[in-house]
């Protein structure tokens, strides 16, 4: 079963704190190559930190903050492999290899439903958007995102519905705790992105909704397949097709939103209707049965 196998001797739970600063250590390395491209003066000791990030042509921007996950990769083997002497697919399915059907089919199902809800945006309020496509910056971010954002997202899927869900597990020996913790600290370490400050604090329900769902799925299926093609299919479409000046990733993409930014209650309700509806599906899909144990029984 994913989280504990009988063979696996799992380690303290500090062991997990331990590797979790190794992996910090690794992603801030990772950032080095973006301080030669900062500005060396700031205008005021109160700027916006991505006010400063977007002095960078877009495109470089984008690589610069993606490529820090690449460094994190071989952080993740050396503690998964030697601070705590298990195979890495211990923390990545309970399946002998990575099922790349269920990636694949995960990955195409979200990319039809993010395509359709931008394009459906577009042609109900035309006003609310520009086009952006400019074709030599836009070829470029391809090759950028298409490259890199699959290994952003699987570093993120990996250290937090992996990793850090299998530590949580092992402390608690509870399912349940095992999904709460670990989704609700990847949902809430979005609270510094901009979206949060220009659409409210409850933006951060997206965040939520979305590591919960995620999580659900790692846990029902036993594996992280389903997960790592809906969170690169979320980034990917998303930087490929829209932007605005006050997202996390300002990128060359297809349509910018120029619109106010809001977020109410009837974003919350679609939100709310979407994400279980992606789980109905995983779950006629691949036949999933016995949720309350699977989602809150003891571990071992």
């Amino acid at each position: 079963m994913f989280l504990w196998d009988k063979s696996y001797n799992l380690k303290s739970f500090w062991y997990y704190v331990l590797g979790s600063f190794i992996l910090i250590l690794f992603s801030l390395i990772g950032q080095l190559p973006l301080i030669p491209f900062l500005p060396t003066e700031i205008s005021s000791p109160d700027v916006d930190p991505i006010d400063i990030l977007n002095s960078i042509p877009s495109n470089l921007r984008l690589f610069l903050i993606l490529i820090s996950f690449v460094f994190v990769l071989p952080g993740i083997w050396l503690v998964v492999r030697k601070l705590h002497d298990l195979p890495l697919m211990s923390i990545l399915s309970s399946r002998k290899k990575l099922d790349l059907k269920r990636i694949f089919f995960s990955f195409c199902l979200w990319s039809l439903i993010i395509t359709l809800i931008i394009v459906s945006g577009y042609l109900i309020s035309p006003e609310n958007y520009e086009v952006n496509f400019k074709f030599k910056e836009f070829l470029i971010l391809f090759v950028i995102a298409i490259f890199l954002i699959p290994i952003q997202t699987s570093v993120e899927e990996i250290v937090f519905r992996g990793y850090l869900m299998q530590g949580f597990g092992n402390w608690f020996n509870n399912r349940f705790m095992a999904l709460f913790l670990s989704c609700t600290v990847f949902g809430f370490l979005h609270i510094i992105n901009p979206e949060v400050s220009k659409l409210g604090f409850g933006f951060i329900f997206v965040y939520l909704i979305g590591s919960f769902t995620m999580g659900i799925s790692v846990l029902m299926d036993e594996g992280l397949e389903l997960a790592l093609g809906f969170h690169a299919a979320n980034n990917l479409m998303i930087v490929l097709l829209l932007t605005s000046d006050w997202t996390i990733l300002n990128t060359e993409s297809v349509l910018k939103d120029i619109s106010d930014p809001t977020y109410g209650l009837v974003d919350i309700l679609i939100g709310s209707l979407i994400y279980p509806t992606i789980l109905i599906i995983f779950a006629k899909k691949y036949s999933w049965n016995n949720w309350k144990e699977k989602l809150t029984s003891n571990i071992r």
